[in-house]
């Protein structure tokens, strides 16, 4: 005996709509990538804003920093909208660029501590909501 399913029901999330932890992720993603460009905007513009160290193995100067932050934060932004459309190619995008935002916050930690940190670990919840299978997918 086999069992049948009835094929007019509700479908997947095929229609290129985001849903569930891909929204999450892509909300998280945006918001990260605008802070990222204001960030970034704020060392391009006005470098007392932020603490310098001295003698920090990774040295940049702070106008580096602001480049690199407003670059990655547009191209959050970017990824993020296409998240919001439910382009495949935005998860695996999505989660080279959150893992590119904790390598630079990392990075800065020493001109902005507090804030590379909460950073990091909002990047951390985007690769995880990115990479939480989804029910069409399994």
């Amino acid at each position: 005996m086999t069992a049948t399913h009835p094929t007019h029901g509700h479908r997947t999330a095929k229609h290129g709509l985001a849903t569930g932890m891909t929204v999450f992720a892509a909300v998280m993603l945006m918001i990260a990538g605008i802070l990222a460009v204001m960030r970034g905007i704020a060392a391009i513009s006005e470098d007392e804003v932020f603490v310098s160290t001295p003698n920090y193995v990774f040295a940049f100067d702070l106008t580096g920093w602001g480049w690199i932050h407003l670059a990655l934060g547009v191209v959050a932004v970017l990824v993020s909208m296409g998240l919001f459309q439910g382009a495949g190619w935005a998860r695996a995008t999505g989660v080279g660029i959150a893992g590119l935002v904790i390598i630079a916050n990392f990075l800065s930690l020493p001109a902005y501590p507090v804030w590379s940190v909460v950073m990091i670990a909002m990047s951390g919840f985007i690769i995880w909501a990115l990479c939480t299978p989804r029910r069409s997918d399994a």
